[in-house]
């Protein structure tokens, strides 16, 4: 994976924000630094989990 890191705007709704905001104080995190180890880790999970059937959320037939 490239160090090289992409910018980009989010809109997100203000109560998340604040939600967010506490949970990255609570782990030592900035703001960012929660939502880059949010997304990190869904991706990880996905990965490791398998393909899901979009429609049903259930695994996929093969």
């Amino acid at each position: 994976m490239s160090s090289e890191k992409k910018a980009f705007v989010l809109r997100i709704n203000p109560d998340t924000l604040k939600e967010l905001e506490r949970w990255a104080q609570d782990e030592f995190r900035s703001v960012n630094g929660q939502i880059e180890f949010i997304l990190s880790e869904a991706v990880r999970k996905r990965k490791k989990g398998g393909a899901k059937d979009k429609d049903t959320g259930s695994e996929k037939a093969e």
